[in-house]
């Protein structure tokens, strides 16, 4: 794709956010975020619409490759907003036939450079990352360096890129040795992270999950715990929240 080309898709996607722009999802959107973020206030239905419609028209045109997609995702990724970030992730992800081993740089200078709240995290690493993990799963152990990580967000990361794996059943071992390594972690938004990665393998591995927490919960936060249980039946909940 020429760069003239790439600027034109870009500039048309942008104008039919503006075109999209709620106000009460505008004026609604901080609350979801302690930190600042920066939105149109696009709807999220509305962003995946016009996420997926421009991909069909890339996939028309025969540009829809993984270069010419992390080249569109990496000038998205620059303007900071939410919704673009969006985009550039689900893109990503709609090339994941075409990952190499390479692209684990690429997708951690992503975090590095662009992730900023849980929202971005969370649609980079469910999907793309996921993915990514699953097609090439030595990889995983690079999880276990994100998870001691200054950066909050590759600590967070860590955890949720294996929350569709953990769904299938896939990676326990992996999923408690990072566990492990976040355990007393003080910021909540990683605690919600490893929490959530233990619930989701608590629905293929209950049994192993409850073990583990029932040994671990005296360290654990209260904020991990209360994720970590919601699937579990009530006894086994009660049991957990006790002192």
């Amino acid at each position: 794709m020429q760069a003239d080309n790439k600027i034109d898709i870009i500039s048309r996607v942008r104008k039919d956010l503006v075109k999209s722009v709620d106000e009460k999802t505008k004026s609604g959107f901080s609350r979801f975020f302690k930190e600042e973020v920066k939105c149109h206030g696009v709807k999220s239905s509305a962003v995946k619409k016009i996420a997926k419609d421009y991909f069909k028209e890339l996939e028309k045109a025969g540009k829809s490759n993984k270069k010419n997609v992390f080249a569109l995702c990496e000038k998205f990724l620059k303007s900071d907003y939410c919704e673009e970030a969006f985009i550039a992730f689900e893109w990503a992800y709609e090339v994941r036939d075409e990952y190499t081993e390479s692209d684990f740089e690429i997708f951690e200078r992503w975090i590095r450079d662009y992730v900023n709240n849980w929202a971005k995290c969370d649609t980079l690493c469910n999907h793309a990352v996921g993915s990514f993990i699953e097609e090439f799963p030595s990889f995983v152990e690079n999880l276990k360096v994100w998870a001691k990580s200054d950066n909050r967000w590759l600590r967070r990361a860590s955890a949720v890129t294996l929350i569709l794996p953990a769904r299938k059943g896939l990676f326990l071992p992996e999923i408690f040795a990072i566990s492990n390594i976040l355990l007393k972690d003080t910021d909540d938004l990683v605690q919600k992270g490893y929490g959530w990665m233990l619930k989701e393998a608590s629905k293929p591995h209950q049994q192993d999950v409850f073990e583990y927490i029932m040994t671990n919960k005296k360290e654990m936060p209260r904020t991990s715990l209360r994720y970590a249980i919601e699937k579990f039946p009530p006894d086994l909940r009660a049991e957990a929240m006790k002192k």
